[in-house]
């Protein structure tokens, strides 16, 4: 892939400096607000939170979980909630996922990875198509997480394409081995799908 830059034991720090660079020149390019999708989980909160104490202007920022679990906001299980907790006091406006929403053209699409190979919640049972009409969809992953046993609503390779730079933190060497083979085209799960059909820049924090 000519449009992928892998960078190699990259820390949180490092990915931090990276993001703000990004959504500097974002703003700047822009006269008005820009939005940007962030996946939940465990590993972008201690990034995010560098974040919230630096220059970013979060007031003409909109915030879009790349998925979550269909639970209260309130629930240990909810991204949107954790993300509404970190950056609203930023200044930050969060959207909640619905599955009439209208997703924006994004800046950045910050996505992680399984290690089945699921992106956002597209898992591979959910079979994702580069041409979904929708840009949301509710899905059930098939076998359900133990760890987060919900449906789960995402937005879809279309919506996750519409952006300007596609972004993925990947750790560990059993995903590793997976996001590499995606690369060169040895498997069809759904990172497969989408790297194969980006057009835009992308990298990989690994």
């Amino acid at each position: 892939m000519d449009r992928l830059n892998i960078v190699e034991n990259a820390d949180d720090t490092a990915i931090a400096a990276w993001l703000v660079g990004q959504l500097s020149a974002a703003l700047d390019a822009s006269d008005g607000r820009i939005a940007i999708s962030i996946p939940g989980g465990s590993t972008p909160f201690p990034i995010l939170k560098e974040l919230t104490g630096g220059a970013l202007d979060w007031s003409r920022i909109d915030v879009w979980p790349g998925d979550d679990r269909i639970v209260p906001e309130d629930h240990e299980a909810s991204n949107t909630g954790k993300i509404r907790d970190l950056l609203e006091p930023a200044g930050a406006k969060v959207i909640a996922l619905s599955e009439d929403a209208q997703p924006p053209h994004f800046a950045l699409v910050w996505l992680g990875m399984g290690a089945d190979g699921h992106i956002a919640s597209l898992f591979p049972n959910t079979d994702p198509q580069m041409d979904d009409p929708q840009h949301v969809r509710r899905l059930t992953p098939d076998p359900l997480p133990p760890e987060a046993p919900f449906d789960r609503i995402t937005l879809t390779i279309p919506a996750l394409l519409n952006s300007d730079a596609l972004a993925f933190v990947i750790r560990g060497d059993n995903k590793r081995a997976v996001f590499d083979a995606a690369t060169r085209g040895e498997h069809d799960l759904p990172i497969a799908r989408i790297l194969g059909a980006a057009k835009q820049p992308v990298i990989c924090f690994a």
